[in-house]
């Protein structure tokens, strides 16, 4: 509960932020719901009416409510082959799927191929291990124990992306092991929020700002009289264990931009004294241990959610050489409390001088 109290109070903040009096014929109105990707969803837009806005809202929410299925890997929809078909149907049939189930696997194998394969989509059997047991953990703290080693790594041995097989004349996929199952939580909530804006964006949206947990995606920038840029909060991670911290510990300033976090403070139980997150590291099979939280700066919300879980999982020399060939910016918090940020980002972090407006 108190996660959850925080995640609220930082997806307030970032209302805050973005709120203003608007210009004379534009009104900023607020629009939430919480029923889709396991997160709250936030969108805020300019609009010159309500009706205007409702028709966007509408937008929003049913193309994340109907993304939201076909990604979903736990649960059954009727009518709905989703990722939990194809891994019902691992090493038995290829599975018939809609094009956006496509495109996402598609994205996200290419994705690893061009920069990392530290995420990987078919590390589903090691993620489920680790699921459970987190599960089981949460609800029974003092029975708390970590999947063993030797499951871990038979896991492991079903995880081979090439494995993963597309058909796209038949718009089909198939896991060619039994064993095999597939987890996009490292893409999914991304790659959904770029297809809600660039929906939005067809529909004549050019101010608006969707945040979908850790996921911030501004278009175009606020209508108002007073700045010229969106200002997104970052999480402060001691907040979570420390209710006198600060909500956030920065602000990034920026327009037309995808802000997303990976850290280690939203999902998480505790064994023996110690947390275990949620980022599994895929060559060591346990939680990534060299950082709080990577936030990334980039052009697609899809990609800057894929490449702040493969910075959460590489070394800070590696993680400069990556964000430096993907032409994105980043910032680093340490393990320490302290921060490490490309010359980029330095641009936009309020601490480092930016403003919302050139003339703050």
């Amino acid at each position: 509960m108190k996660k959850k109290s925080l995640f609220y109070i930082v997806l307030a903040a970032v209302m805050i932020l973005v709120s203003s009096c608007g210009q004379e014929e534009y009104t900023k109105r607020d629009g939430e719901f919480y029923d889709t990707f396991d997160t709250h969803i936030i969108f805020s837009a300019y609009t010159k009416s309500e009706d205007e806005f409702k028709n966007y809202f509408k937008i929003v929410k049913d193309d994340f409510t109907r993304l939201h299925k076909l990604y979903d890997l736990y649960n059954d929809y009727e009518g709905v082959n989703n990722i939990k078909t194809i891994n019902d149907q691992a090493g038995i049939a290829p599975v018939e799927v809609d094009q956006e189930i496509i495109d996402l696997i598609k994205f996200s194998k290419e994705e690893a191929e061009k920069y990392s394969n530290k995420t990987n989509i078919a590390m589903g059997p090691v993620f489920k291990l680790w699921h459970e047991t987190r599960t089981e953990g949460i609800k029974e703290p003092e029975k708390a124990v970590l999947p063993s080693m030797e499951a871990l790594e038979e896991a492991k041995k079903h995880t081979d992306l090439s494995k993963v097989i597309i058909d796209e004349d038949k718009k089909t996929v198939y896991l060619e092991e039994k064993e095999m199952s597939l987890d996009l939580g490292a893409t999914a909530k991304g790659y959904a929020t770029q297809i809600v804006v660039d929906h939005l964006k067809k529909e004549g949206v050019d101010s608006a700002i969707i945040s979908a947990g850790g996921n911030v995606e501004a278009i175009g920038k606020p209508l108002d009289s007073d700045r010229e840029k969106w200002g997104i909060g970052l999480q402060n991670p001691i907040a979570v264990e420390d209710e006198t911290a600060e909500k956030l510990f920065d602000v990034v300033f920026a327009n037309n931009k995808a802000v997303v976090t990976s850290g280690d403070y939203q999902r998480y139980y505790t064994v023996d004294g110690q947390r275990y997150h949620h980022i599994i590291d895929p060559d060591t099979l346990m939680p990534g241990d060299y950082y709080r939280a990577v936030t990334v700066v980039a052009d697609d919300s899809g990609t800057a959610d894929f490449i702040s879980t493969t910075l959460f999982l590489l070394p800070m020399e590696e993680g400069k050489a990556l964000a430096e060939k993907a032409g994105i910016d980043v910032l680093w918090y340490l393990k320490d409390n302290s921060t490490v940020s490309t010359p980029g980002m330095d641009q936009m972090l309020k601490n480092k001088g930016a403003r919302a407006t050139d003339n703050d």
